[in-house]
């Protein structure tokens, strides 16, 4: 990485002082790992870029985990001090962890690389309050706090990949973000309506991509080369990426990376999982500019496809596992692709009306394909075609009365939507797909949030965001007449939050909480989807919808020291008109109950999470969470014609995680082994119970699974990476689920840089 030299006075073969650049409110002197790493003169350039990248405006890159040993200089296993991390997300500036008000999560470059992490959900499986369900192998959705779908965001580089096509339920796109691009992910728990507008309600996921890293190298050229393989999880998965600086200000990063997945080993009893397995390809280019020390020029593209992705659970090859019944489609495969190209500029020290700015245009396109053929031997093919606009500005401002941060949004979608039913095919089928066709959905947001410190230690944060949605459905089937008609409409929302932060000491124990309000205006989805929902239900359009409203309160402790760290939260969430499916009484003629959609789902949310390490000897960390979550709404069972308060969906499980890390500092060796614990699964709703090819009757069996991972460098240019999971070859599924989890399975994994 590399900044233009700055002009202000500094010591030579120093650069200007990360201290001043990246530091905490409350913590001054906290600088970030990169500027650490920078005590080797060699890497002035790339550090001027890594601090500049960690502090510039809201959507700056800070990695939170050691550079590679030939970036930093120094030798293998040499100890870089631990600090602690950034967090951008919470508050959309860089702040120490310890103070940002809200409970929050980092996954860092290095541990989905120790982890071998195959897709963006799976790498988010072990943190506390988080449950990764899979619909199948190629579809990963994470539970958070009790919410998925569209009622968790996913922003990539600052920019939303929610739209408005969206379902409630389960979904598969996060599964089209390509870990092995990513270099930090960020998670903050609970409503993040106030800074990010719609369906930020059990949490908000950051995924920040990698940047050019090779302005120190000879020849600013650098890159590498990334073999993994697995026998139960059956894959094959290679990444090539070539960083090239061209002088102190300008670098390029291009990667490529090629997955080929087979059929999932499931454990002893299960074995082969036929139907499983698919393929995708990956590319990612960035191309970053600072034309003078405070500012930086990022253009970027990203390009995602994944082929014949089954639905194995709906299909006659899913196979039977504790009561669970096979479906009774002959096919069932999916195409994706999602395409996001972006110009940004970010700011940092500016002399002007803010301290740091940041500004996005995007424009991303994904693409949906079905393929199906019933039982029956009906078949179609459905899809639709999502294109989407996004601006943003962001600024943030010291001020008299604290620290502001402001700013507008806007997104808009177009969307075209068919169905191809061949020679069965009817007039009304023309009208639409899965959604509306020729529609379109637009928001726009302005929010502010002034950070106030009251006293030294007590600092309180208050925001609020003005938020309105529109949309105008062009080609809506009605389900009664079988003609074409249309539905618009628009919402105008507001939504505040009040939080606190309290440091019981000055740099280790801290207080955190508050009340943050979040809301989830109806999309495209809701409106006019015609289409299978949930097992056996076929969900119609609906009208008359209104933004489901939600406020969470929360009270946590956090601890981070020279021996260890912890975080602890208590929190409750309130259910407010949440959007339900509803049954009509009607059915299909495949027999699928028909379904609509009211609000109808007050409710709520409850749960404790606790996390933390501990260092046990010079070489030993002890490392552990827990998660205990419950939650109800209203809702019309298939079964019943009035509203009965049911368990919410696919509950989490308590569920328990220890782990133990071996590593000792000169040596460029280290293993890990971790045990999972989840109890059964068996608050279940009356959708739940319905779901037989996903979920056993009764719920969902417990599981402990104990993982196993190593790791060594052969020096500066080579890391060898092993695991071996599922050591016992245990049958078993997360809960709501279509298949089982890869039983014993070896892992091996080569990084060759140059």
């Amino acid at each position: 990485m590399g900044v233009t030299p700055s002009p202000e006075p500094q010591s030579p073969g120093e650069p200007e002082p990360c201290s001043r650049r990246c530091a905490s409110p409350r913590s001054p002197s906290l600088p970030s790992r990169a500027c650490i790493a920078a005590r080797s003169p060699g890497l002035r350039l790339a550090v001027g870029l890594a601090c500049a990248s960690a502090c510039a405006g809201a959507f700056a890159q800070e990695s939170g985990a050691e550079p590679p040993a030939e970036q930093a200089g120094e030798e293998v296993g040499e100890e870089i001090p631990e600090l602690e991390p950034l967090i951008v997300t919470a508050t959309r500036r860089p702040e120490a962890a310890l103070d940002v008000p809200y409970a929050t999560e980092t996954v860092t470059e290095r541990a989905l690389d120790e982890r071998s992490v195959r897709t963006l959900p799976q790498a988010l499986r072990f943190l506390p309050g988080v449950m990764v369900q899979g619909t199948a192998y190629g579809q990963g959705s994470p539970y958070i706090r009790g919410f998925t779908g569209y009622h968790n965001l996913l922003l990539v580089d600052g920019i939303r990949l929610n739209n408005s096509v969206f379902r409630s339920g389960p979904n598969q796109y996060w599964n089209t973000i390509d870990p092995f691009s990513v270099e930090r992910i960020e998670l903050v728990k609970g409503p993040a309506s106030v800074l990010y507008g719609s369906d930020a309600i059990g949490g908000t996921v950051q995924v920040f991509t990698k940047s050019p890293y090779s302005y120190d190298r000879e020849h600013g050229v650098g890159g590498l080369l990334e073999l993994r393989w697995a026998d139960a999880a059956n894959y094959d998965i290679g990444r090539a990426e070539v960083s090239a600086a061209f002088d102190d200000s300008m670098g390029l990063l291009l990667g490529f990376t090629g997955k080929h997945y087979g059929d999932v080993e499931g454990g002893s009893e299960v074995g082969e999982q036929p139907d499983t397995g698919y393929d995708q390809q990956d590319f990612d280019l960035k191309l970053e500019y600072m034309p003078d020390p405070v500012s930086r020029i990022v253009i970027a593209h990203q390009n995602t496809q994944q082929y014949d992705v089954p639905r194995t659970h709906t299909t006659i090859f899913s196979r039977p596992w504790e009561g669970v019944v096979a479906g009774t489609d002959l096919n069932r495969d999916l195409d994706q692709t999602r395409k996001l190209s972006y110009l940004q500029w970010h700011a940092t020290d500016a002399e002007a009306f803010f301290d740091r700015a940041f500004s996005s245009i995007s424009w991303q396109e994904q693409t949906e394909n079905q393929d199906r053929t019933r039982g029956s031997g009906s078949s179609d093919s459905q899809g639709f075609d999502v294109g989407s606009l996004g601006l943003l500005l962001n600024f943030s401002s010291g001020t008299p009365i604290g620290e502001l941060t402001y700013g507008a949004e806007y997104y808009h979608d177009d969307v075209d939507s068919y169905l191809d039913r061949g020679a069965a095919q009817t007039p009304a089928d023309d009208i639409q797909g899965p959604v509306a066709d020729d529609s379109e959905y637009e928001t726009l947001g302005l929010f502010v949030q002034d950070e106030i410190p009251a006293t030294e230690r007590l600092g309180f944060t208050l925001g609020v965001r003005f938020n309105s949605a529109a949309v105008d459905a062009r080609e809506v089937r009605d389900p009664v007449t079988d003609t074409g008609t249309s539905i618009e409409d628009d919402w105008d929302h507001t939504v505040g939050s009040l939080r606190f932060d309290y440091a019981l000491t000055p740099d280790r124990w801290g207080l955190f909480g508050g009340a943050s309000q979040g809301f989830r205006a109806p999309n495209l989805s809701d409106l006019t989807r015609f289409d299978s929902a949930r097992t056996n239900e076929f969900e119609i359009p609906a009208t008359g919808l209104e933004p489901e409203t939600y406020t969470s309160y929360e009270l946590g402790a956090k601890f981070r020291g020279a021996g260890g760290s912890l975080q602890t939260a208590v929190f409750y969430t309130d259910i407010d008109d949440m959007i339900q499916r509803v049954p009509t009484g009607d059915t299909t003629s495949d027999g699928e109950f028909v379904v609509t959609k009211e609000n109808v789902g007050d409710g709520y949310v409850w749960g404790i999470e606790l996390g933390g390490s501990k260092d046990l000897a010079e070489a030993w960390k002890l490392l552990g969470n827990a998660t205990w979550i419950e939650g109800a709404a209203d809702t019309f069972p298939t079964s019943a014609p009035t509203v009965v308060r049911e368990p919410l969906d696919r509950g989490m499980p308590l569920t328990i995680l220890t782990a133990i890390r071996w590593q000792v500092p000169e040596r460029p060796l280290f293993a890990e082994g971790r045990l999972t614990w989840a109890d059964d699964a068996d608050r279940l709703s009356t959708g739940d119970m319905a779901d037989t090819t996903r979920i056993p009757p009764g719920g969902t069996p417990g599981y402990a699974v104990l993982d196993v991972y190593s790791g060594y460098e052969l020096g500066r240019h080579t890391s060898l990476r092993f695991g071996l999971e599922n050591v016992t070859d245990e049958d078993y599924r997360i809960h709501g689920s279509g298949y089982n989890q890869p039983g014993r399975n070896l892992m091996f994994g080569i990084v060759l840089r140059f």
